[in-house]
């Protein structure tokens, strides 16, 4: 699923009144306010997941063509772990032949 799609299915969860321009204005802010929290604070939304920015330390690693060490700069990420309540959802909704591994 795309922004797009994802749009549209606001748009239906909202009612007829709802325009599609509502539902990506509503999507941006929504979006826009867990990223700009993420950075400050961890965000738990209950039944979904939990947003947190994590910092991995410097650290020294190998250049795959070359094999020469080099040193690699400590940075920062946004993750994210999903609530036991997204996971159960998944699984139940992944219980079909198609998602399985062949």
């Amino acid at each position: 699923m795309n922004k797009t799609q994802l749009v549209d299915v606001i748009q239906a969860k909202l009612g007829e009144g709802a325009t599609k321009k509502c539902a990506e204005t509503a999507l941006s802010a929504v979006l826009a306010a867990i990223g700009e929290s993420a950075r400050k604070e961890k965000v738990q939304l209950v039944g979904f997941g939990t947003f947190e920015m994590k910092t991995r330390a410097a650290r020294t690693g190998r250049n795959p063509q070359t094999g020469a060490a080099m040193k690699i700069a400590a940075s920062s990420t946004l993750s994210f772990k999903p609530s036991s309540v997204f996971k159960t959802v998944a699984k139940k909704s992944c219980a079909k032949k198609s998602c399985k591994k062949k």
